[in-house]
């Protein structure tokens, strides 16, 4: 858990704030129109590390699927600062895919410890994964000033010295996941070597992963959505970099910082009624900063801490449900494809949220972010707390055994 705690820890103090700088580097080197592609580069790394760490975790165990990711995120790392140090963009976006890579194994890996605890403490250890993320969250920004001074020092830009700080950080988490005991290791199962798409379509028919997958869409969908609107929404109020990150701050703390309550809500309640509680949160967020948007010292931060932990308890609550509800043949590489899709989808969910302000305003941003807050309603509905497993279902058993 120390080892797994720590890695995602520095992975995440490391993807923070060189995402921040890569996007003042790709404006100031090709304009503010394409300053995005930094953010969605590492958003697609993130899909693909994901994805990525969930096949090969089922397949040669999850201590050499963490090491792996995490190498492409050593080496996306130097790249990266090559990119910032002079090399050009397409080193620094090449680097940040590898880096992402990094970022979305290190998400997947609370899956692992939840593996290493009984029924009724998954949710409980899967979310003290996901509280590292609060290191990132307030000690990554703070790194951007002093590692700018020791660039400049080294006579290199001064937007550098975050990248290069990253470098350090990903070679720690490389290094403490390297003395992670050989756990998660598959199953010695007679199995296909990949999913196959008639095991895809009956796994996703399953009530806990269909639940969990819309609600991890809505929420993050919702998520995305707001929060990017709203740095935007307060420069065109006029205020200060300063109003901005207490804004964003409130958030991260929601998203974060209580993540092993919303663990233990989830091993008393089970996953359903976290994950409820958790889209009534993000309803109220968009309602506060909807109907009251100005608010900069009331509404807007009380609206997105809402929406912070309203995110982290449909994350905790889904997390718990795909780790306590599949078959361990099955579980690994369901849960890296869902965190894939999900990470995908926030892409789309970026570039939608800028329209959507421009055209209709923050108002409009908010309706929107409520609206997809909504979308697991009719799983959670008819979703029921069963323990049926995979190998229960007809379609995934004559499958395997094909």
């Amino acid at each position: 858990m120390t080892s797994l705690f720590v890695g995602v820890a520095m992975m995440n103090t490391a993807t923070v704030p060189v995402t921040t700088v890569s996007t003042l580097i790709v404006a100031d080197s090709a304009g503010a129109r394409l300053s995005g592609f930094a953010n969605a580069a590492g958003v697609l790394g993130s899909a693909i590390g994901a994805l990525g760490l969930g096949a090969v975790t089922a397949r040669r165990g999850g201590s050499f699927a963490l090491t792996v990711v995490y190498s492409s995120a050593v080496a996306g790392a130097v790249a990266a600062f090559a990119g910032a140090a002079g090399a050009g963009l397409a080193a620094l976006l090449v680097g940040l895919v590898l880096i992402g890579v990094g970022n979305g194994g290190a998400q997947v890996s609370r899956y692992l410890a939840a593996d290493m605890y009984p029924e009724d403490r998954k949710a409980s250890a899967l979310s003290i994964i996901v509280w590292a993320g609060t290191v990132g969250a307030l000690t990554g920004p703070n790194l951007v000033a002093p590692a700018g001074r020791l660039a400049e020092a080294m006579r290199l830009p001064a937007l550098s010295g975050t990248v290069f700080a990253a470098v350090v950080l990903v070679i720690v988490a490389l290094t403490i996941t390297r003395v992670l005991p050989p756990s998660g290791e598959p199953p010695r199962v007679n199995r296909p070597s990949a999913l196959s798409l008639s095991r895809v379509r009956a796994l996703v028919r399953l009530p806990a992963v269909a639940t969990a997958l819309c609600a991890m869409l809505g929420a993050h969908l919702s998520m995305v959505t707001v929060m990017t609107m709203t740095p935007l929404q307060l420069h065109d109020q006029h205020h200060g970099l300063n109003v901005v990150g207490m804004v964003l701050s409130a958030h991260m703390i929601g998203m974060f910082a209580l993540a092993p309550l919303s663990g233990r809500l989830s091993d008393l309640w089970g996953g359903r009624w976290t994950v409820s509680a958790g889209v009534v949160l993000l309803v109220a967020a968009a309602l506060i900063v909807g109907i009251a948007p100005t608010g900069h010292t009331t509404t807007l931060p009380a609206g997105l801490f809402l929406l912070g932990y309203g995110w982290n308890l449909v994350f905790v609550g889904s997390s718990s449900m795909l780790s306590g509800q599949l078959d361990p043949v099955e579980r690994s590489e369901v849960q890296g494809g869902v965190d894939a899709i999900v990470f995908t989808a926030s892409i789309v969910a970026s570039l939608a949220a800028g329209a959507l302000f421009a055209g209709g305003g923050f108002a409009a941003v908010a309706v929107a972010g409520g609206l997809m807050a909504l979308v697991p309603i009719p799983w959670l509905l008819a979703y029921r707390q069963s323990r049926s497993k995979p190998e229960r279902h007809p379609e995934l058993a004559a499958d395997r055994r094909g």
